[in-house]
């Protein structure tokens, strides 16, 4: 029996039952880490649908029955997840060969997909064509006259949209900030690049220009960069128009909105402020004298984030008097790389039990060769935290299963979806025959 959400779970599919055990989507958590081991990455089925039919929802009433959700597939990416996005209706963003070849596996129709990238290689370019990718979205010039050349070797005519840098600042980390005039995406306004690769682009004949596309960055709570950067595509759009004498038929505003990964954090209202969005766009299509575009947003972080938890074992706690403690897990940076790369915070909880007023700081580390190898600082811990117990990571659905990585040869955990109270295996967890599989 599930009772009531405590103050210390930060996401709604998160409860303690009557022993005060830790259960995620209805599941207690210690036995799905005894079936199947840890370091375990679990998904939520029904939320990572209830996130997809907020924003298909969303999308339609704001902006009409035409309007797209392409999921950021780079936050998560493998067979199941592929399937379940095309039950619900939405596109896909993806940014490799191997994404593709994913989706396709999955029977994702790649005619609703974007394909994505600052650096497309001709073998990428071939790959993307051949299997039927409804879009590239262009960055450079170069690319244009790749895609041009091979379009034309295939006898088509590829549809796409150009990457445009907006010059909005979203106040966010700078490594995940992709909207600035510096940045390496796309082509800048501000500095008549933007102007330059569309007029570059209508000159071609295998190449349908259908719009723009833009990504400000990630983690945003606000609606404000939203509106900035409306308005500023939308110019633009008015601008091409005047000038070159295209009209916008696209319009991807891109994704970013932020999710909650600890308590201080915000819990953003995804339809207001995709309603919000909406009705000043229509504002400021009509003050421009312009239609609005069909919109798409590409969610990803805000679709799989929170229906994503990661469990662990304690391997070692080790205390230095008058300095720090330590709590060693069996995971750690190859499963989770996110602090060591960007100092993300994350809310780390043990199984059974909660933390009571005797806890202690400790830092929860890897088992990596790796003073970096680190999950969290600070955390409070129970004061008789030992071998054995089990701790979970919580928010864990998006960049770390596809940011995972086999350092120290370390195999990658398996992923695990929960629904109607059952699990099954996603992907399975490798193993040291499959780390040596290539070499020779």
């Amino acid at each position: 029996m599930i009772v009531t959400q405590n103050a210390e779970m930060i996401c709604e599919n998160l409860k303690r039952n009557e022993s005060g055990e830790l259960c995620f989507a209805g599941l207690a958590l210690s036995p799905l880490a005894k079936k199947y081991g840890t370091p375990l990455y679990l998904y939520d089925e029904e939320r990572i649908r209830h996130n997809c039919r907020t924003y298909l929802n969303a999308v339609r009433e704001g902006f009409g029955e035409s309007a797209r959700v392409m999921y950021a597939s780079k936050a998560a990416s493998f067979k199941r997840l592929y399937e379940i996005v095309k039950e619900e209706g939405l596109g896909v963003d993806v940014v490799s060969c191997g994404e593709i070849y994913t989706a396709s596996l999955a029977g994702f129709p790649l005619e609703n997909s974007y394909f994505h990238s600052n650096n497309k290689t001709d073998s990428d370019i071939e790959f993307a064509i051949s299997k039927g990718v409804g879009y590239f979205v262009v960055d450079n010039a170069e690319e244009l006259f790749a895609i041009e050349e091979i379009a034309e070797k295939q006898g088509i005519k590829q549809k796409i949209m150009i990457r445009i840098t907006p010059g909005i600042d979203p106040h966010t980390y700078a490594a995940v900030a992709t909207g600035r005039v510096d940045s390496k995406f796309g082509s800048a306004i501000e500095t008549g690049q933007a102007e330059s690769i569309t007029a570059l682009a209508l000159t071609f004949p295998h190449l349908e220009l259908c719009g723009f596309h833009c990504h400000v960055g990630s983690q945003i709570f606000d609606a404000e960069v939203y509106l900035a950067t409306s308005r500023v595509m939308l110019s633009f759009a008015a601008d091409m128009e005047r000038k070159l004498g295209f009209i916008t038929r696209d319009l991807d505003i891109g994704g970013g909105l932020g999710v909650r990964y600890i308590k201080e954090q915000p819990v953003l209202d995804i339809k207001e402020t995709i309603l919000t969005v909406a009705k000043e766009m229509k504002a400021i299509a009509t003050e421009l004298g312009i239609s609005l575009p069909r919109i798409s947003l590409e969610p990803g972080r805000s679709i799989v984030a929170d229906a994503g938890l990661t469990l662990y074992t304690v391997g070692t706690v080790k205390r230095i008097p008058g300095y720090k403690s330590y709590v060693s897990v069996d995971g750690g940076m190859t499963d989770n790389p996110r602090f060591a790369l960007y100092g993300s915070p994350y809310t780390i909880l043990p199984v059974l039990g909660e933390v009571g007023e005797d806890s202690e700081p400790c830092s929860v580390v890897g088992r990596c060769c790796e003073s970096g190898d680190i999950l969290q600082e600070n955390v409070p811990m129970k004061a008789d935290v030992k071998r054995g117990d089990l701790l979970a990571c919580l928010t864990t659905g998006a960049y770390h299963y596809s940011m995972a990585s086999n350092y120290n040869r370390i195999p990658r955990p398996p992923v695990v979806m929960l629904g109607d109270g059952e699990s099954y295996l996603a992907v399975k967890r490798e193993t040291i025959e499959d780390i040596v599989r290539l070499d020779v």
